[in-house]
């Protein structure tokens, strides 16, 4: 008897890479039906599936409350949801850095701000030590509404007020590294690594994600990194199905974490010829635990 997985989506995605198809043949092999379907659907039948994978779901920016009740209803259907539900509401806020940063994890330095306000963020120069900020949203993804400001950059500090004012977000120093390395993903499925990739922002931008014009590449991280990678994410209440480290060479040169990707992570399989096969493998582990 074949089991049913849903790959939850975007309506109408047009626009970012996406290549979880390649996951269709191997799941397949191993009885499953697989279909793509939007997280905003009103005729999906949940309980008819068997598991629910969070995938490019990257319009949840636009309803983050209403995406959390969408898979709420999914998790109540009986369905198995990746990642789980509480995984995802403490992933879905960027504040998760705090609690990484408690753990003992080197992160980059973040500030939290409930909204700016006339120079806030000239004093955040001085507190974070650097002389450009990222300013992000506490709910976002693919870097959409980040800006980067420089001290001394009128305009742009303008805009960061103006487009932060009375709204939540996280405050990290600019790490230059990303300009000349780029920023490296590593992908975690059911706890065990399975590729990396490196990310370089285009000329004249700062986002490294393809959307922005970013290029990817395959990258073969040492041993020492994947170790603490994992070991992170060995912390977590619940082993995850898919996981995505995103780390940048911080001024000492040291690798420190600039994200955690739980919810909808662009997982690169087509960078990796054995990605899908090791997706499907760990699904299939995945679902049969209890």
């Amino acid at each position: 008897m074949s089991r049913r997985c849903a790959f939850l989506t975007t309506e109408g995605l047009d626009g970012p890479v996406v290549d979880d198809d390649l996951a269709y043949a191997p799941l397949q092999a191993r009885g499953w039906e697989v279909e793509a379907v939007p997280w905003r659907s009103t005729e999906a039948r949940w309980a008819a599936f068997d598991a629910v994978v969070i995938r490019s779901a990257w319009d949840f920016q636009d309803d983050p409350h209403g995406f959390v009740e969408a898979l709420a209803r999914i998790a109540a259907s009986g369905a198995r949801l990746a990642n789980p539900l509480p995984m995802v509401r403490w992933n879905l806020r960027k504040t998760y850095l705090f609690d990484l940063d408690c753990w003992g994890v080197r992160t980059v330095p973040t500030v939290w701000r409930p909204g700016f306000l006339d120079g806030d963020l000239d004093h955040l120069y001085r507190d974070l030590n650097t002389q450009e900020l990222v300013v992000k949203p506490v709910v976002g993804a693919n870097g959409r509404g980040a800006l980067r400001v420089a001290a001394g950059d009128v305009g742009a500090r303008d805009e960061a007020e103006r487009a932060f004012h009375g709204r939540e977000a996280i405050v990290q120093p600019f790490q230059p590294s990303v300009l000349r390395e780029g920023e490296v993903s590593l992908f975690f499925l059911d706890r065990a690594f399975s590729h990396a990739v490196r990310k370089v922002p285009a000329r004249g931008e700062f986002r490294s994600q393809e959307e922005h014009g970013g290029r990817v590449s395959s990258f073969q991280p040492e041993a020492a990194l994947v170790k603490s990678a994992g070991q992170m994410i060995d912390r977590l209440e619940a082993p995850p199905l898919y996981a995505r480290v995103d780390v940048v060479r911080d001024r000492s040169g040291a690798w420190a974490v600039m994200e955690l990707e739980l919810v909808e992570p662009s997982l690169y399989l087509r960078m990796d010829s054995g990605a899908p096969e090791r997706f499907a493998e760990a699904l299939e582990r995945w679902v049969g635990r209890d």
